[in-house]
């Protein structure tokens, strides 16, 4: 059934603004536009618009001027935590910012979603394009296009063990790994997320480069697809026959089935084993025992994108990053110190 319309008091206009403040509607249209008027009449339209409560419409300034106020967003995931708060994050700032978010979803992995997508948003009157690139291959594909507008694209460098490669998740896996240490574990294995994503590329990378770096057993580590079935699966691989005393897993879903599966085996955590975690998913304090986890600002990334893009779209300089740090470990039951008899 349909529902009535509303009888509401109807929106102020220009046109209302023009009357109240004495002054031509041609002069609302030029204050509204940014362009110079006298300083009575900018004085009056200024005082009209404050005693009315006109809202600029955002659409009806597009179609005058030419000028776009939407954000087209490519994202991906967005039923997971880390996506989808990368999201709200973007949506926030651009609404903020006077613009609205477009957003389109697609399979970063997918060739054919990745060109359909990056297609649509190019026949589209945008101001400008904000791109998450969780993969090299949408990276790739992004890098080749020739745009019309600007375009951010939100990635990360490919980590190779340097300071000018140090990423959040370098840095959140050294933190990670640091705790572990701190409570004497020096055989941690490492159940990486999917390779083909730079994120858990650089995790797994930097897990490496700690283990050698700190003379600590290296084991190759196994890769899980983000999924609690994943890490589930993983702890089949994890050689126990040699001494290994944590597990250090890429994200919080898959370290869900980590837990299940150690306990089915009869290893109890953190008395037997220890695990650390990635993302500080709300579900990760209620896992029995609670995660351990690295937390990174999912939407604080959103929001520092769009930023940039609006500075790129507005020909400003680019936006500092926020001082507060970006990546922190929280501690909960899931790790404890080593155990004696395991001492090597």
């Amino acid at each position: 059934m349909a529902l009535p319309k509303s009888h509401g008091q109807r929106a102020p206009t220009i046109y209302d603004v023009a009357r109240v403040a004495g002054v031509s509607h041609q002069s609302v249209s030029r204050f509204l536009n940014g362009e110079t008027l006298r300083e009575n009449t900018r004085t009056q339209v200024e005082a009209a618009i404050t005693e009315l409560g006109y809202r600029l419409n955002p659409a009806a300034r597009a179609l005058a001027t030419n000028v776009s106020y939407r954000i087209g967003a490519l994202v991906y995931e967005l039923q997971e935590l880390g996506p989808s708060q990368i999201a709200q994050g973007a949506a926030d700032q651009a609404r903020s910012a006077g613009f609205l978010l477009d957003i389109v979803a697609l399979d970063p992995r997918d060739d054919a979603a990745i060109a359909h997508a990056i297609d649509l948003l190019d026949q589209q009157h945008l101001a400008g394009i904000l791109a998450l690139a969780p993969t090299q291959r949408l990276l790739d594909a992004l890098q080749a296009v020739e745009y019309r507008i600007p375009v951010y694209i939100d990635s990360e460098p490919v980590f190779d063990g340097t300071a000018e490669t140090e990423t959040l998740n370098s840095v959140g896996t050294v933190l990670a790994l640091e705790h572990l240490r701190g409570l004497g574990h020096r055989r941690i294995f490492h159940i990486s997320g999917p390779l083909d994503w730079i994120s858990a590329a650089n995790r797994s990378t930097a897990y490496r480069a700690y283990m050698l770096e700190h003379d600590m057993p290296f084991f190759e580590p196994f890769a899980g697809d983000w999924t609690s079935a994943s890490g589930y699966a993983a702890v089949r691989s994890i050689p126990f026959d040699a001494g290994i005393t944590a597990i250090f897993v890429a994200n919080d879903q898959m370290a869900m089935g980590v837990l299940l599966a150690l306990s089915e085996r009869g290893l109890r955590v953190p008395e037997d084993i220890s695990v650390v975690s990635f993302d500080d998913v709300p579900e990760s304090e209620f896992t029995i025992p609670p995660l351990t986890t690295v937390r990174l600002n999912f939407a604080e990334q959103g929001r520092v994108a769009v930023e940039r893009l609006v500075a790129m779209i507005k020909n400003e300089p680019e936006p500092a990053l926020p001082e507060q740090p970006r990546v922190s470990l929280t501690v909960r039951r899931s790790t404890a110190p080593r155990p004696s008899a395991s001492r090597n």
